[in-house]
């Protein structure tokens, strides 16, 4: 007699999303790498929401090195604001596509970020919660793919 055991093993994505970004991390290694790890952690943000996302609302986000080096310097600025709109509002569709409990969108980008600037401290919340956001979306992705 044979015996045969079927178990459903839950598809698990080839590639692994890093789930380790943070505001102390973000801060100190972007001080001692003159700005370097800030930009490598902005891409990953960026490539990491695309691999999630992209087969779900069939959009693209502008690579963050693209953003960075080339069009913001063409558009005096504008180009950022319009990416980070763009990237948190993708952010907070994707949390709630995926049921996860946390609350984050564009309106927290140009709150905190922009209008948060003003008691200084309010980037800051805005990049916490970016990480938090983008960690949450990455963990869901690694365990349901």
């Amino acid at each position: 007699m044979e015996n045969t055991t079927n178990t459903t093993v839950a598809a698990a994505p080839a590639v692994q999303l890093k789930t380790n970004k943070s505001l102390v991390k973000y801060i100190f290694l972007s001080m001692i790498t003159f700005g370097i790890y800030g930009i490598v952690v902005m891409s990953s943000v960026s490539t990491s929401i695309d691999t999630v996302a992209s087969r779900y609302d069939g959009k693209k986000t502008m690579h963050y090195c693209l953003l960075f080096f080339i069009v913001s310097g063409l558009t005096l600025g504008i180009a950022n604001l319009v990416w980070y709109h763009r990237i948190s509002a993708r952010i907070g569709n994707e949390l709630n596509r995926r049921g996860i409990a946390y609350g984050f969108g564009a309106s927290d980008y140009w709150l905190w970020n922009i209008l948060g600037s003003l008691i200084v401290v309010g980037p800051f919340v805005y990049y916490h919660k970016l990480f938090k956001a983008t960690n949450l979306i990455c963990a869901d992705y690694n365990v349901k793919g």
